[in-house]
């Protein structure tokens, strides 16, 4: 059964053709994911911290209302740019209950030149395997053409992930409960574009 799920987008709805993302393999362009959908429970998938610990996402998202961040990963100047911004609303969101966590397919060492380079005082995850884009349906394999470009400008997706599967996310923001019940979801496959913090901030606050 397809169902259409609207995504917002700053001003702009985005629609995405939304099926079941645990059966899907993953799809070759970002306007081609299924994310999962506003009311759907979080999968209980694993990540790394920047110390190499294994927690459960279920756990970590059960301690506080959560701000879920899926980005492409630290070497991505749109990203980056959407990071700081966050960080400047940090202190307003963790005051309202909330924790921010970042998730990209960095290994945790790419994370620590992460956080140094942008100042950053939330949490950063990784997903290296990308299980937990998958799990989500914002997953999407980038193709040869475009790795062996990203390689000759020296970006080497293999070297930052450790794995060769060269899957990104399709950048997103959840807003999770301590139920693990998606209360908010903002998926959008130009990476160039990114929610705006005031917006967020907003939608954070009518969640709680």
């Amino acid at each position: 059964m397809k169902l259409w799920s609207s995504i917002l987008s700053g001003i702009v709805i985005s629609l995405f053709l939304i099926t079941n993302a645990y059966s899907q393999e993953v799809p070759d362009s970002p306007t081609k994911v299924n994310p999962i959908l506003i009311n759907s429970e979080i999968p209980d998938v694993s990540l790394k911290t920047l110390d190499n610990e294994m927690v459960k996402l279920r756990s970590v998202v059960a301690e506080k209302p959560t701000i879920l961040v899926f980005y492409r990963g630290g070497w991505c100047p749109y990203c980056s740019r959407h990071m700081t911004e966050l960080q400047k609303f940090e202190k307003d969101i963790v005051g309202m209950g909330y924790q921010i966590l970042a998730i990209s397919v960095d290994r945790p060492e790419v994370l620590k030149k992460t956080i140094s380079e942008n100042e950053l005082s939330y949490t950063l995850l990784s997903d290296s395997p990308a299980n937990v884009l998958k799990a989500f349906g914002i997953a999407f394999k980038v193709d040869a053409a475009t790795v062996e470009r990203y390689k000759n400008i020296g970006l080497d997706l293999e070297e930052n992930s450790g794995y060769d599967h060269h899957i990104l996310p399709a950048p997103a923001v959840y807003i999770v409960g301590t139920d693990g019940i998606v209360d908010f979801q903002y998926v959008n496959p130009n990476y160039r574009e990114r929610i705006d913090g005031d917006i967020l901030f907003a939608a954070a606050k009518a969640y709680l």
